[in-house]
């Protein structure tokens, strides 16, 4: 396996950093990797290591204002920065391995984000697989907390409101020490700008997600208290695709693909990547 790194431009102007993973024989499709909240691209090691392992070629960003790309670390100015972004990186990947049929891979916020995308470009992919994604939360605040965070993002949008708890990310304490410890992840809370986004993200595909008629693959935890399974069934029951399959894994934490079964998860996902490869 060979892996690149580089930078590109993103919304906004800001350098944004990338990976690729390349299998050492011909990739036989390729997945765009959208990480979550707070994370950054090289959470996926494990991952991208398998999945190159089985000739895939994996790319991945990190967001504006995560990891190594420039930004404010918790801020976003508008949650269209992340949809812009990625497209700018998408047009760019697929320049680079193109011909190659495409899978769009989101977990938490990145599957948000994913969703998103969709609406405007699931033309461009033979399939998408959501780990976790932000669609419902059972951290959302309450009415009149939410009504303050929507004036604090317009009269302070810099203000600290809310942080995430490492200790929901896995049932391995390895992997939630190494969350703890590691200084590219956003430890501090997440801005009312970048809170009162999020949730208007995850209210614009509550209302659209019957756009959606791609063949999609949703994976959660059962026991997430980060982003709630409820999301992933919200998703399953109302997009309009003819090939969807939710998978639901009992007693697993937010992060499914760093949790101790994450190889039965792995061998989920290619199960699912390489029939529609094979289709797509």
């Amino acid at each position: 396996m060979k892996q690149l790194q580089g930078t590109f431009g993103g919304a906004r102007g800001h350098l944004i950093h990338y990976q690729y993973w390349i299998p050492e024989t011909a990739p036989r499709a390729l997945l765009l990797l959208v990480h979550g909240a707070g994370e950054h691209c090289d959470r996926y090691q494990r991952l991208a290591g398998f999945f190159a392992a089985q000739g895939y070629a994996i790319a991945a960003l990190d967001h504006p204002g995560h990891g190594r790309s420039e930004g404010r670390y918790g801020h976003v100015d508008r949650f269209d920065d992340y949809i812009s972004t990625l497209e700018i990186f998408q047009r760019r990947v697929t320049a680079e391995f193109a011909g190659l049929p495409q899978i769009l891979v989101g977990h938490s916020m990145g599957g948000l984000i994913s969703s998103i995308y969709l609406l405007q470009h699931q033309q461009d992919f033979c399939g998408c697989v959501l780990s976790g994604p932000a669609i419902q939360t059972d951290i959302e605040p309450g009415f009149f907390q939410l009504s303050l965070i929507r004036f604090l993002s317009v009269v302070a949008p810099g203000a600290g409101v809310l942080q995430l708890d490492a200790n929901g990310v896995s049932r391995d304490p390895e992997v939630v020490a190494d969350y703890v410890k590691d200084p590219l992840i956003n430890h501090s809370k997440m801005t009312a700008r970048m809170v009162a986004e999020l949730f208007a993200g995850m209210r614009q595909i509550q209302a659209e997600a019957n756009r959606i008629t791609l063949p999609l693959l949703l994976l959660h935890g059962g026991e997430d208290v980060m982003a709630a399974p409820a999301g992933s069934r919200f998703l399953h029951e109302n997009v309009r695709s003819s090939d969807k399959t939710l998978k639901i894994y009992p007693g697993l934490y937010h992060e499914i693909f760093n949790e101790p079964e994450q190889e039965t998860v792995f061998a989920d996902m290619l199960d699912w990547c390489n029939r529609h490869v094979a289709t797509g």
